[in-house]
């Protein structure tokens, strides 16, 4: 069996994985908890250069509610457009790339395996080197600066990997359902809507959490398509938390940690269908 289990390890191995395991932790989670820190702190501690120390003063309500404040960012407005931009993406490419799993699954047909390659190999490019083109055709289309720009491009963008994701799981499930489905009358998208999907709830469940995370937390291609406030959303619109003559860390600190409790609160949500999902097809009977 590969991984071994730890506990069939020998001692010395043992006592290496106990005392990395809580180093590797903190090294990963020390980041995260500086940008919590800092966003408790008051602008005099970090002029003075206390960024690692205790905060001389704890200023969590004052900074918080800074960030909140129309006069210096509307990140209320920035909060909607990211829930705009999302909801609409994450639905959309899992919808689409559930069809096309499920085709690519159970259908035979000419070509089946070079279009699901074309799928597969479409997640290896490196999507700067798509900044020029994407600009380009939603600058052609009158699309630039909107939110349809990017809720039409988040969608196209995750159909390739959420395609991969879900044909995976549908091709693991017994094929004698489709066919029992057909054989009583149900129609293709009968046996789509009714058997398909009810039976791959765990993985739309995983799925949907990745690309909440991914679109929420997207910046690159806010930076490429959107311009104005109107259409910005919170990564984006984060810079306009930074002071006038110095950049105020601390508020932009306080805007980081509010701007992640969404995905924080989506994982947490469907945390048990997130995991049933990732270990759905895992064992074979």
């Amino acid at each position: 069996m590969f991984p071994t289990p730890i506990e069939r390890t020998p001692r010395v191995v043992r006592v290496l994985y106990h005392l990395a395991v809580p180093l590797v932790l903190l090294l990963w989670l020390l980041p995260m908890l500086a940008i919590l820190v800092t966003s408790l702190r008051g602008n005099q501690d970090i002029i003075a250069g206390n960024y690692w120390g205790w905060p001389s003063e704890f200023r969590m309500i004052q900074n918080y509610a800074e960030v909140f404040n129309p006069a210096r960012s509307p990140m209320v407005r920035y909060f909607i457009n990211s829930l705009v931009i999302t909801l609409p993406s994450v639905f959309m490419a899992i919808f689409f790339s559930a069809m096309a799993g499920y085709t690519l699954a159970i259908h035979r047909f000419r070509g089946r395996i070079l279009l699901y390659a074309i799928f597969i190999a479409g997640n290896f490019v490196p999507f700067q080197i798509l900044m020029i083109p994407v600009r380009t055709i939603f600058g052609n289309l009158g699309l630039l600066d909107t939110l349809r720009a990017l809720i039409i491009f988040h969608t196209s963008f995750q159909i390739g990997f959420a395609t991969f994701f879900l044909r995976n799981f549908i091709a693991d499930l017994p094929i004698s359902l489709v066919e029992s489905a057909r054989m009583e009358g149900a129609s293709e998208m009968g046996v789509f809507f009714r058997v398909i999907l009810p039976l791959i709830r765990p993985a739309l469940a995983s799925l949907g959490v990745l690309l909440f995370t991914f679109v929420w937390n997207d910046f690159f291609w806010a930076l490429t398509l959107v311009q104005s406030d109107a259409a910005r959303p919170v990564t984006f619109g984060l810079q306009a938390l930074r002071g006038q003559w110095s950049i105020a860390w601390n508020l932009i600190s306080a805007g980081s940690v509010v701007a992640a409790l969404p995905s924080v609160l989506v994982f947490f949500v469907l945390q048990r269908q997130f995991i049933a999902g990732l270990t759905f097809g895992g064992v074979k009977e």
